[in-house]
């Protein structure tokens, strides 16, 4: 899905390609050399383009924000990624077919889900992602507020618009949930999984949550807007007191910085992947591989219910999402919303 897989092409057809995905096909042909030079003849031959045009693609590049480093007899390499997250940073990294082709790139906001409500409220587009620097009034479930340090996290919103009923919405959350965890373990967070519903952690410690909200009419879906932060370059000490032994950020589980744009990128490729084979399939393969990567089956768990407390045995994921608890007396409840610890491995 990245542009590094795009297949050669002349330059009559290279010509009609939009600035985003000339610059992107060159990136990708970089990422490919893992920070190895590559001669400016390769990199021509591959496009099938004279060395005025790759100069120009390079130039448009390093515009961008990308560090491209020329060295003479050797070639160029990616050097460094921009700090920024605006659609001209992550344009060149993305490959998706709809979600993330229109970026709105914000230096604050309260909350990327509330601009994300008022943009779909005024015909947002599905698809459309809204990204902040700083986030003031970030929320999680229930409220909580979501810690995101400018330049360390990324916060942002994807409107849906799917075409599926209001009680079918928990499977969107769960979709997205596969999504960010499998763009977790690429980026280099290979032990992520999923804490049910949707927390993504590594370890138990968490590194990235998801808040799913809708606007409904009756069982029509309006619009559905799926909130993600996901702590990126982290690193312990900048994590509260309280936080510390139970949050993580890719930087501390790769043991080197990710790139914010790259990360993004990422991101939204996988949610562009999972939602579109839920539509096309349904929820059945969404639940199987959410049931491989999940922390919460097989344990022991203590759930915090409005109103209660209920503890048992996750045994499953039924097909509507919910969460299958066997109770000691080996009834089999189904959780559809709350709170969950893990208590023991079972």
């Amino acid at each position: 899905m990245s542009p590094l897989v795009s297949p050669a092409a002349g330059e009559a057809e290279f010509a009609h390609w939009t600035d985003d995905r000339q610059d992107g096909f060159v990136l990708g042909m970089l990422l490919e050399c893992d920070d190895d030079f590559v001669s400016g003849s390769v990199l021509c031959d591959k496009l099938d383009v004279p060395r005025a045009e790759l100069l120009k693609r390079l130039d448009s590049l390093r515009a961008r924000g990308y560090v491209i480093q020329a060295s003479g007899g050797r070639g160029y390499r990616l050097a460094g990624m921009p700090a920024g997250l605006s659609e001209r940073e992550i344009a060149p990294l993305l490959g998706t077919a709809e979600i993330g082709r229109t970026i709105r790139h914000y230096a604050e906001l309260a909350s990327t889900n509330d601009e994300a409500h008022r943009l779909a409220e005024l015909g947002a587009r599905h698809g459309e992602v809204v990204v902040a620097e700083l986030q003031t009034q970030g929320r999680g479930r229930r409220g909580r507020p979501w810690l995101a340090p400018p330049g360390k996290s990324i916060a942002l919103s994807v409107v849906l618009r799917p075409s599926i009923a209001a009680a079918r919405a928990p499977e969107i959350t769960l979709a997205a949930a596969v999504a960010v965890c499998e763009a977790a373990r690429e980026l280099g967070a290979p032990t992520a999984r999923i804490k049910w519903p949707n927390d993504v952690e590594c370890g138990g410690r968490k590194l990235s949550g998801i808040l799913t909200e809708l606007r409904a009419e009756g069982d029509r879906i309006r619009h559905v807007v799926v909130g993600i932060g996901l702590n990126c370059g982290l690193l312990p000490e900048d994590f509260p007191e309280d936080l510390f032994d139970q949050a993580t950020s890719l930087r501390i589980e790769k043991g080197e910085e990710v790139p914010r744009a790259l990360a993004c990128a990422r991101l939204l490729e996988a949610l562009d992947e999972w939602l579109a084979l839920h539509e096309v399939e349904g929820f059945a393969p969404v639940r199987d591989r959410w049931r491989q990567l999940s922390s919460t089956l097989g344990r022991r768990v203590r759930i915090t219910l409005e109103p209660g407390l209920l503890e048992g045995d996750a045994v499953d994921l039924a097909d509507d999402g919910a969460l299958l608890v066997r109770t000691p007396d080996e009834a089999l409840t189904r959780v559809m919303a709350g709170d969950v610890t893990h208590c023991k491995v079972l």
